[in-house]
């Protein structure tokens, strides 16, 4: 069964499903823009091997059907350092073929290390190590790339690291697809080496993932450089140059951990950073997902904030209906797959006591605005270069927002590249205006960031803002 979750951690609004209440069923007829996904959906499963889920023993921790290895429970008590490592081991890739160097695309490390959350507490973080067999064409040591994925879902068995091992976990409960399998494939090929992190509470199983909270995944994204660092055996120095990456809630991540890097982790030198999409205003990326094919991910915000300040607990008593806590619960075990599948253009008018959006009880209620005002990306200087993305059809994490990053960072004399991606309009609501700049832009990106770590000079383009979309 279902191992609960820790007792001293604030639950979702409705608290944590155990395995057997979990729906054995899909919801009703889907609609004719949910057959586009899902036809979509299929096409992606057709390109990668699916991976046999394994049984689970006794007292082993099962999230929808899928075991969470013995590795991702977090010992009782952590190190103190940020970035020290808790525990690691050899981490099988699914996706790998023999080469003159080693296997490829390289050697990976699963990874446990120490971090500290939004509210200042420790926290142990899951991620993975690649050690590329590829070899560094640029001067100097072999650089490091620190990975914050995009948006995976709040079940532990979406996590990256596992996604690296099964790119594809697939049963009558869920499907997790781990496709930053390919920008990761892309970095170890021009020989860097990659760390990702899976951030707070996806895959260690002692909390809920703390979806696009800034903190929490700015932390772990640098603390995942120091955790890469101490591993021995490695081809990574205190010399190699760093940089970040990262698109949607990870464009969210690696920008906050940019801006975060001076005060939180002065130890690190960052070469460059690639933001792809980052959800920087999370008032304004709200009312982007609800309603849309990604309108899941709205419960996954609002379980990660009620566990990080359970002061909103009563708000959520007062405000989400029995429909709305269901939904909470169920969404706290699902990937994107089943969020899409389950919930894809549902609208949190359903979800709340008296039909008002959730946009809506944020304009009215002071304690949100705050919570979402402390979430705000750019307040903060980063000291280092930034590429900042964003498809100006971008309807889910809007454009707009995304663009006020760049002008809020310009305004205080940061080193910003910003590419406005213009393409057609693929549909609103339906992903494709989000995803579609993600694949045609990652060459750029990571020519990009590769240029930062071979010490080449990035030129800001900040002046060219006011003629930019």
């Amino acid at each position: 069964m279902e191992r609960p979750r820790s007792t001293h951690q604030p639950r979702p609004v409705s608290g944590r499903r155990s395995e057997r209440d979990l729906p054995s069923t899909r919801p009703g007829p889907v609609a004719r823009n949910r057959g586009r996904l899902l036809a979509t959906a299929l096409a992606v499963l057709a390109c990668l091997s699916v991976q046999a889920i394994p049984a689970a023993a006794a007292g082993d921790v099962v999230s929808r059907g899928v075991t969470i290895p013995a590795f991702y429970t977090p010992p009782a008590n952590l190190p103190a350092a940020n970035g020290a490592l808790i525990r690691s081991e050899p981490l099988p890739l699914a996706l790998s073929l023999p080469g003159l160097d080693g296997p490829l695309p390289g050697t990976a490390t699963r990874l446990m290390y120490k971090s500290t959350d939004s509210n200042g507490r420790p926290v142990a973080v899951t991620g993975a190590y690649i050690e590329p067999s590829a070899h560094w064409k640029g001067d100097g040591p072999r650089p490091l790339v620190a990975v914050a994925p995009g948006t995976m879902g709040q079940g532990d068995q979406c996590a990256a690291s596992m996604g690296l091992e099964h790119p594809i976990s697939l049963n009558d409960e869920t499907v997790s697809v781990g496709y930053e399998d390919l920008s990761i494939y892309r970095l170890l090929a021009s020989g860097v080496a990659v760390v990702v992190t899976d951030y707070v509470g996806l895959g260690a199983t002692d909390r809920l993932h703390t979806y696009v909270d800034r903190l929490d995944g700015g932390h772990a994204l640098l603390d995942a450089v120091r955790a890469a660092r101490a591993l021995t055996g490695t081809s990574v120095t205190s010399a190699s140059p760093v940089g970040l990456f990262g698109y949607s809630q990870g464009g969210g991540a690696s920008a906050s951990a940019a801006e975060l890097q001076p005060s939180y982790a002065p130890d690190i030198t960052l070469a460059g950073t690639y933001s792809g999409a980052p959800p920087a205003n999370l008032t304004e990326v709200i009312k982007g997902i609800d309603g849309s094919a990604l309108a899941g991910a709205l419960g996954w915000s609002l379980n990660g904030f009620l566990q990080s300040d359970p002061d909103l607990q009563g708000f959520a008593d007062a405000h989400i209906n029995a429909a709305g806590k269901a939904a909470l619960n169920d969404l706290s075990t699902m990937c994107v797959g089943d969020a899409i599948f389950g919930y894809a253009f549902k609208k949190s008018t359903s979800w709340t006591t008296d039909g008002h959006s959730v946009s809506d009880l944020v304009a009215s209620t002071p304690a949100l605005q705050a919570t979402l005002a402390d979430q705000r990306i750019g307040n903060l200087k980063p000291t280092s270069p930034v590429r900042l993305v964003t498809g100006v059809q971008d309807d889910i994490v809007p454009h707009a927002q995304a663009r006020q990053l760049a002008v809020d960072w310009c305004r205080k004399g940061a080193d910003i590249t910003y590419d406005a991606i213009v393409l057609p309009n693929l549909g609103d609501g339906l992903l494709l205006n989000h995803v579609a700049p993600l694949l045609t832009d990652q060459g750029d990106a990571i020519s990009w960031l590769t240029d930062r770590l071979s010490g080449k000079h990035a030129s800001s383009n900040c002046w060219t803002m006011p003629l930019q979309p």
